[in-house]
């Protein structure tokens, strides 16, 4: 992977264990020329990998809707800044940059980031790997939810097994690079993408 959207929090939470696992995040990425593509912000989580992408010399593209500019500070120090007119069109152009994508901790819009991209997998309109780096635990209740889901009929085992899992970052990524993709669903007909 030459480039990985990160999905995260913009806000730090309180687990200084978060915190550092995230600036570590950036940091390995640029030792492995892999350059961040996420939400722009010099704030929470999301500022933190970037702060460990920047004090490393990695690359990083920053996308975020036109207004939210006004509400978050936009880190200066990103490679290359994509303003959208909304929040669909970050989404969709984060895709495009990346060659997979990472979760951490966050809130409400990380998971909105992860059940969407997940969903468009899951539908076969993509074949990247998604990881989530459970850091001290974090997503272990979000993991177990999903494991629901599958015993009550609603999502298939195959689904959950495409989102792979690490508490280290080495690990995810060695997982995200390893990832075989699903087949694409018999239904889909790729000329309507």
């Amino acid at each position: 992977m030459k480039s990985v959207a990160v999905f995260c929090g913009s806000s730090k939470g309180h687990d200084p264990d978060i915190i550092n696992e995230a600036y570590l995040l950036g940091q390995t990425f640029a030792k492995r020329k892999i350059d961040l593509v996420y939400g722009a912000s010099k704030l929470g989580i999301m500022g933190e990998v970037a702060r460990g992408v920047t004090d490393n010399k990695g690359g990083i593209i920053g996308v975020i809707p036109e207004f939210l500019m006004t509400k978050e500070i936009v880190n200066p120090d990103v490679t290359e800044l994509i303003v959208t007119d909304n929040m669909h069109k970050r989404k969709v152009i984060m895709y495009e940059k990346s060659d997979g994508f990472m979760v951490l901790p966050g809130g409400f819009g990380t998971m909105d980031e992860f059940f969407e991209i997940t969903t468009w997998g899951q539908l076969g309109l993509h074949t990247k790997p998604i990881g989530i780096l459970n850091v001290n635990g974090f997503f272990d209740h979000l993991l177990d939810y999903c494991k629901t889901m599958v015993s009550r009929g609603f999502l298939k085992q195959e689904n959950l097994d495409a989102v792979v899992v690490d508490d280290t970052i080495d690990g995810l990524l060695e997982k995200m690079n390893n990832y075989k993709p699903l087949p694409a669903p018999k239904w889909l007909n790729k000329e309507r993408l």
